[in-house]
């Protein structure tokens, strides 16, 4: 990580090992430390004199703030041959900048975590909220205490502290663990008595622990508190919201600090269950929509949808209401980005489920239901249901799977019935179908940028936020694919923006990975590779299997597919190739040596998925057979990438490039020529 510097507590820097680097003396680390306040602006020489002598600066004030920045250029950067450039510690114009990254400073670093935690699940954020307040040491700038341009920033992260501690707390709660949230928050309230959260959230904690009376005793010193005693200026209502709750014996209430939805939330659940009756389908419906609106908000959520959508759809199924299955069936219409399914047995069933539900409707049935039913099947008949079947002989025509040809056709049908009827919602709900099944051949990613473009138009108008995001990632992935980065760039800002106001936390993981695919395309894979690290371990636990898994081999074959070289086995031993195994295998057996084990590979591997990597995986197959004169299969794959020709391989998925098309065409075509002239090509009939 390079040099580390600490504002949380006292004035600090530590190595790349963690060893404290020495400052020097108190004015060495005041000038660092209003550096780094600054976050990387540029402080005029001045100004520095000004802030370090406030009444009254000596004579030779500049030449000594020189001297600071020259002694602490000497301990920040040891190893920097004289007469070169600080590359930490940079003069700039009339004054000096330290050029540190955020994850390298304690107090940016706290700042990012509790962004992080604000928007987990209540269990990852308990996690994230320690992480983040363990950046802590003690109070900012804790040896300069009354530096007034520290002011400001001392106030902020102080007041950003505290919330953490009663967010976490709150947090806590919400996963029932009220008795671990009491000791911290009595330390709490002790050393700030003038919080009025930090009171309620005490009480609260006190009252779901069993200890009513101590709860309400903590609410009078609270009272005491606010009112003059502590500080503070008065009590507000949450206080005889809480004592209320507590006396009416419904202890186990949110906290108030999370605000009054949290609380509306449970009175409104527990009405729920004491109104509607139990087997009612009425309940049936609304867990559809609230399975819906759970499953985009984190990987938690949406690993707890998918899986009790199944249950629902089996609970639905088996009431004999054709009617009631095909409305729980078609209600899920969550974005659907990846095209390869999280749950592919699960994808199944429901695609088979909304066939079944469509078939029992008839042609005749509401054309609005009917167009959802033919969405699910779309959108679930992603990947390829026949990925075990080898390619077919090179001289016959290309095979196409009926289950293909029937998602196809749902998808289109679905678009059909949703324009007629006019409905926004029931439109991108299709188009996200048609997405999904964009597929059929190399070469898509033009289509797929007018797709995702109508789609956005169509969120935008219609005020569709999740679908908004769904048709940007759609051109983002398209734009990448098709080399135009500065458009991309556009959209992943604005896929950010979106996410963050509509809370839509899973959109962070496509534009993560499309960022450290641009650093590999414009500044080259060295720069890439901390950038994939990071993203790789961040995204690892997104809820996403079908993204992620094996993803990490994509990732090591990008500089090995942009090169001419085959493989280092070596290099993939411990990596977990997922589903990419059938395509790897046969270029990992040519690398070894294995001509003739990598001949039979290829004979016998399936087809690549119709999907966002298939470009990618038949430049891969390409490469494999022309390493050891697999003729049908390497023409196969020509065949199948030329339409690609103006795209670079692999990057319409958002993830890794592996360079232009164009290039891998032009190696197999080589390849086809060296071993077509010297007859070394192997004549296997099934490719």
């Amino acid at each position: 990580m390079g040099v580390g510097f600490g504002l949380l507590g006292p004035v600090a820097a530590w190595d790349a090992d963690g060893t404290p680097i020495p400052l020097g003396a108190p004015r060495h680390r005041e000038v660092l430390g209003r550096l780094l306040i600054a976050r990387g602006r540029v402080v005029p020489v001045g100004r520095l004199v000004e802030d370090l002598w406030v009444d009254r600066p000596p004579a030779g004030a500049v030449g000594a703030v020189r001297t600071f920045v020259a002694a602490l250029r000497r301990s920040l950067e040891p190893g920097r041959p004289p007469r070169q450039p600080s590359r930490l510690l940079v003069t700039d114009g009339p004054g000096y900048a330290l050029r540190a990254g955020r994850e390298v400073v304690d107090a940016w670093r706290f700042e990012d975590g509790v962004a992080r935690a604000a928007e987990a699940a209540p269990h990852a954020a308990v996690a994230l909220w320690d992480e983040a307040l363990a950046c802590w040491r003690g109070p900012v700038l804790a040896d300069f205490p009354a530096a007034a341009w520290a002011a400001a920033d001392r106030a902020r992260l102080e007041a950003l502290r505290l919330d953490a501690v009663e967010r976490r707390a709150d947090a806590l709660l919400a996963t029932g663990a009220a008795r671990a949230a009491v000791a911290e928050l009595r330390a709490h309230v002790a050393a700030h008595p003038g919080r009025e959260d930090g009171w309620v959230l005490l009480a609260t904690a006190l009252g779901r622990a069993g200890r009513r009376s101590e709860a309400l005793e903590a609410l009078e010193h609270a009272h005491d508190a606010l009112t003059g005693r502590g500080g503070g200026g008065g009590p507000g209502g949450a206080l005889a919201r809480t004592r209320a709750r507590i006396l009416s014996g419904t202890a186990d209430c949110a906290a108030e600090p999370a605000g009054t939805a949290d609380s509306v939330w449970e009175r409104a659940a527990a009405s729920w269950d004491r109104s509607v009756p139990a087997r009612s389908r009425a309940r049936l419906h609304a867990t559809a929509g609230l399975l819906r609106d759970l499953a985009v908000t984190g990987p938690e959520g949406l690993g707890e949808a998918l899986r009790h959508r199944r249950e629902l759809v089996a609970a639905a199924e088996t009431t004999g209401d054709t009617d009631l299955a095909a409305r729980i069936i078609g209600s899920y219409d969550v974005p659907a980005v990846w095209t390869r399914a999280d749950d592919p047995e699960g994808a199944g069933e429901l695609s088979r489920a909304a066939a079944r539900a469509a078939a029992r409707l008839g042609p005749d049935g509401p054309a609005a239901l009917r167009a959802r039913l033919l969405s699910v099947v779309a959108v679930e008949s992603r990947g390829d249901a026949t990925a075990d079947t080898p390619l077919p002989r090179a001289a016959d025509a290309p095979v196409t799977e009926p289950w293909r040809l029937r998602a196809g056709r749902a998808a289109e049908e679905a678009v059909r019935l949703a324009r007629r009827l006019g409905d926004p919602a029931l439109l991108a709900f299709a188009l996200n179908g048609s997405f999904m099944q964009s597929f059929a051949d190399c070469g898509s990613a033009a289509r797929r940028d007018a797709l995702g473009g109508e789609l956005t138009r169509l969120a935008v108008e219609h005020q569709l936020p999740g679908h908004e995001v769904l048709g940007r990632i759609v051109r983002l992935q398209a734009l990448a694919g098709l080399g135009d980065l500065t458009e991309a760039d556009a959209e992943a800002e604005e896929i950010d923006r979106l996410a963050h106001r509509n809370e839509r936390p899973l959109a962070a993981v496509f534009t993560a990975w499309y960022r450290a695919l641009r650093t590999g395309e414009t500044e080259g894979w060295p720069a890439a590779r901390p950038q994939y690290a990071k993203v790789l371990a961040e995204t690892a636990d997104c809820g996403m299997p079908g993204l992620t898994r094996g993803a990490a081999v994509l990732v090591a074959l990008g500089p090995v597919m942009r090169g001419d070289a085959l493989p280092r086995p070596g290099d993939f031993v411990h990596l977990d190739p997922g589903p990419y195994r059938p395509w790897l295998d046969p270029l990992l057996l040519a690398a070894s040596g294995a001509t003739e084990e990598a001949r039979q590979a290829l004979t016998t591997v399936p087809r690549p998925p119709h999907d966002l990597l298939q470009e990618a995986l038949w430049c891969v197959l390409a490469r494999a057979a022309a390493a050891v004169g697999h003729l049908p299969v390497l023409r196969r794959a020509r065949e199948e990438l030329a339409p690609a020709e103006a795209e670079l391989a692999g990057a319409g998925s958002g993830l890794v490039s592996f360079g232009p098309v164009t290039r891998h065409l032009a190696a197999a075509d080589a390849a086809i020529g060296l071993h077509t002239r010297s007859g070394t090509g192997s004549a296997d009939g099934d490719a």
